[in-house]
């Protein structure tokens, strides 16, 4: 029988130990994932039904409480938060809206706004500074201004530093961008083709967080009901996306909308629901909602003050959805501004053009 040396036997002891420990050290290995949340089936019709349930109601004034967030350098990881400012909203389809922006407190009006589906206006009541942003300006609902946009960028210039477009955080606020959001279209399959598909989304469950409790990361399942426009040459171009909550039911959540190039051009998210109105017509409908577009680079939350005391169902006249300039504020009409600042561009693109040539 061969001897082992002491020297030997206290390797493999220690060899042994190191490998039991790693091992042990790769089962004892947890590793978080979400959980994956129980989630409801539904059929084409119930979403679609849904989405109607929102479209009954055809006209809404309410009192609201609006949070603001500029996101003008979200590039930068940096968006602007302002307080919040009382609101008053009156909607009526299809697609008219007046929107008064108020300092709490004092309930002094900071602007107003109105939308009658075509055209726009806005007054700028206050800017918090010299006045020189208090205008009353009027434009059109589907022109874009991107152009113009570019241009003040170029041009608003203080002491060599560039002046911040949005000196008051609601001038740049557009009454159009919240009718869809308040008063969601219904279905129309006469017009468009509709898709249905499933998702799975990883998210913070904020509530758990606060509870303390490990199961704060979530697996929700979502319903997708795609709305494609039917273009002349058989083409489908999507125009709006709904997602629908399945957790403990169904619940529409998100509503996105897009432009003619399917660009997002706004992201709505439904919050919590509840009742609106005394009379118990409207229940299970959003108390917030929170509007944010892209190309403007802002984020509106809109929340009820007081649920109980909106009222829904009343006419209201069309007069009412276009805001007289009673202020003789200085007027700055966006479409003419617009065509000069093309038609400059133009001249400076063909004398460039020009003298490259020579």
């Amino acid at each position: 029988m061969l001897k082992r040396s002491p020297l030997l036997l206290s390797f493999l002891l220690l060899f042994f130990a190191l490998f039991l420990n790693g091992c042990s050290g790769i089962v004892k290995e947890q590793k978080s994932t979400p959980k994956l949340l129980k989630t409801e089936n539904a059929a084409l019709s119930d979403l679609v039904n849904e989405v109607n349930r929102f479209a009954r109601v055809g006209s809404m004034r309410a009192k609201m409480d609006l949070k603001f967030e500029d996101n003008s350098f979200a590039e930068s990881g940096i968006a602007e938060k302002y307080k919040s400012a009382d609101g008053e909203v009156v909607v009526q389809r299809p697609a008219n809206i007046l929107l008064k922006v108020q300092v709490p407190i004092i309930k002094s009006d900071v602007a107003q706004m109105t939308s009658d589906g075509t055209g726009f206006r806005v007054a700028i009541l206050q800017d918090g500074g010299d006045g020189r942003y208090k205008k009353f300006v009027i434009g059109t609902n589907n022109a874009d201004y991107s152009l113009l946009q570019e241009q003040v960028k170029k041009t608003d210039l203080d002491n060599g530093k560039v002046i911040k477009q949005n000196v008051n955080a609601f001038s740049n606020l557009r009454p159009q961008h919240f009718t869809d959001a308040m008063l969601v279209r219904p279905i129309d399959t006469e017009n468009y083709a509709y898709l249905t598909t499933t998702v799975l989304q990883e998210e913070v469950d904020f509530d758990a967080l606060k509870k303390k409790s490990p199961l704060g990361w979530v697996l929700r399942g979502y319903y997708l009901l795609e709305e494609m426009k039917k273009e002349a040459d058989g083409t489908l171009k999507i125009s709006r996306r709904f997602w629908f909550d399945r957790v403990g039911g169904i619940r529409l959540a998100r509503q996105q909308i897009f432009d003619e190039k399917g660009e997002i051009e706004s992201d709505i998210i439904y919050g919590s629901e509840g009742s609106l109105g005394s009379n118990g017509d409207y229940n299970n409908l959003p108390l917030r909602i929170t509007v944010t577009r892209p190309k403007e680079k802002y984020k509106m939350g809109l929340t009820y003050q007081t649920p109980e005391n909106v009222s829904i169902g009343k006419k209201y006249p069309e007069k009412a959805f276009i805001l007289e300039n009673t202020w003789g504020l200085e007027e700055v009409k966006l479409d003419e501004k617009l065509q000069e600042v093309k038609s400059k561009k133009s001249l400076t693109d063909n004398s460039n053009s020009a003298t490259k040539t020579q």
